[in-house]
C-alpha cells in the first residue's frame, strides 16, 4: 500500500458470502455479483459447487468460476462439497455448510443447469430463500 484508502469499506453484515455454482451462467453471473459486493465490502467468498458422493464431473464448475475471478482483487476460495443422495439433498448439504462455516450471505443463480422451461426458480434456490437461516440473494 503507498499510504492510500482501501477501495471498499469494512461490512459487518456480509462477511462471509457463500456462491454455489454449477457452471451454468446464471450461477456465475451470481458469482460477478458477489465479486462486485466483495470489493465495495471487503468480504470473503466462498465459492463451492455440490455433487452426490462418488460422482465424477465431467466439467468442474468451479474451474469456470476461477476463470472469471483470476484478476479480481478479493478474497475468495473454493470448495467442492459432497452428499449421499439417499439420506441428504444439495439443498440440505447447503444448508450444513451454512451453518457449519457461519456464512452471512447466500447469492445465487434462480435457475441451474436443469432447467424446466415452466418454473421461474429451481428446487435448490426455492429451498434455501426458505430454509436458510441466512439472507439469499437470488439472481435471474
Amino acid at each position: 500500500m503507498n499510504g492510500e484508502e482501501p477501495s471498499y469499506r469494512i461490512s459487518f453484515i456480509y462477511r462471509k458470502i457463500l456462491v454455489p455454482v454449477d457452471g451454468s451462467e446464471v450461477s456465475l453471473k451470481a458469482l460477478e455479483l458477489a465479486i462486485d459486493l466483495a470489493k465495495h465490502y471487503g468480504s470473503k467468498i466462498t465459492v463451492v459447487t455440490v455433487k452426490s458422493k462418488g460422482e465424477t464431473l465431467s466439467q468442474d464448475p468451479l474451474a469456470k468460476a476461477k476463470a472469471r475471478i483470476a484478476r479480481e482483487p478479493i478474497n475468495v476460495s473454493y470448495k467442492t462439497l459432497e452428499y449421499d443422495p439417499s439420506l441428504e439433498s444439495v439443498s440440505y448439504r447447503l444448508i450444513k455448510e451454512i451453518v457449519e462455516e457461519g456464512y452471512d450471505l447466500v447469492i445465487m443463480g434462480a435457475r441451474g443447469k436443469t432447467l424446466y422451461g415452466e418454473l421461474p426458480i429451481g428446487s435448490v434456490a426455492l429451498s434455501l430463500v426458505i430454509n436458510a437461516p441466512i439472507s439469499v440473494l437470488v439472481v435471474r
